[in-house]
């Protein structure tokens, strides 16, 4: 067969630069959190150069930790109304319950859909609906292990109130778990994200819940595995 010629003026494409390109598309980016963390053992590897069981265990460590702050590229619905999962995960929980005390919601139960990360899930947290965030409030805790009911009301955690172009009111919450000691939170009061935009991250398993208004219908049950900015979690009044 025939090779296909090059457009005049273009180099031809080489094999490495194919396969390079097919690597790009098939291994999610890093997100900027992580890089610390997988420049680390990139460095034990390099300086265990010579000990192939140091380069080894250096490698090893770099990958796992790179694979734990992938940021895959994702599509949110387009349609009008819908929130999406915060991100990827099994629901928890699906039930009312009175939101954090910091984001000024009152006292009454709203809608309540938990979902719980483990170290194998990509630990990056993504806005649930378009909206300008209102409040970003950070709470000390403990860090029990982030499947218990507990743990949204006794683990430390961020909670960010967001309000759609509609007026309603949506609430995510960041909650540290057993292993995760650090919760990082882009946003800011007055930024305005769109719906499935990544915010922010949990280090090593954990848990995000978002309260919704009342008159909300959810589209999830427990057990489910969800995936960020892409399952379709409930459908605003």
């Amino acid at each position: 067969m025939a090779r296909k010629p090059t457009p005049a003026g273009m180099p031809p494409t080489s094999g490495v630069a194919h396969i390079a390109d097919l690597v790009r598309k098939a291994v999610p980016p890093l997100h900027p959190a992580g890089l610390p963390f997988v420049a680390a053992p990139l460095a034990v590897a390099a300086l265990g150069r010579n000990r192939k069981w140091v380069r080894r265990a250096g490698l090893a460590s770099a990958a796992a930790t790179a694979t734990f702050f992938r940021h895959p590229h994702r599509v949110p619905p387009n349609r009008v109304g819908v929130v999406v999962a915060p991100a990827d995960g099994e629901v928890a929980l699906v039930d009312t319950a009175v939101p954090p005390a910091e984001l000024g919601l009152g006292n009454e139960p709203l809608p309540r859909v938990s979902i719980f990360l483990s170290v194998l899930d990509v630990h990056v947290q993504r806005s649930p609906v378009g909206g300008t965030v209102r409040k970003v409030v950070h709470q000390p805790g403990k860090f029990l292990s982030a499947d218990l009911a507990d743990a949204s009301e006794v683990n430390e955690r961020n909670s960010m109130l967001l309000e759609t172009r509609d007026g309603h009111q949506v609430a995510v919450v960041q909650i540290a778990g057993l292993l995760a000691r650090r919760i990082v939170c882009d946003a800011g009061v007055g930024d305005t994200l769109p719906i499935g935009d990544t915010y922010g991250l949990i280090r090593f398993g954990s848990r995000v819940d978002t309260y919704l208004p009342a008159g909300t219908t959810l589209l999830v049950e427990r057990g489910q595995r969800t995936i960020g900015a892409e399952t379709v979690i409930a459908q605003l009044p």
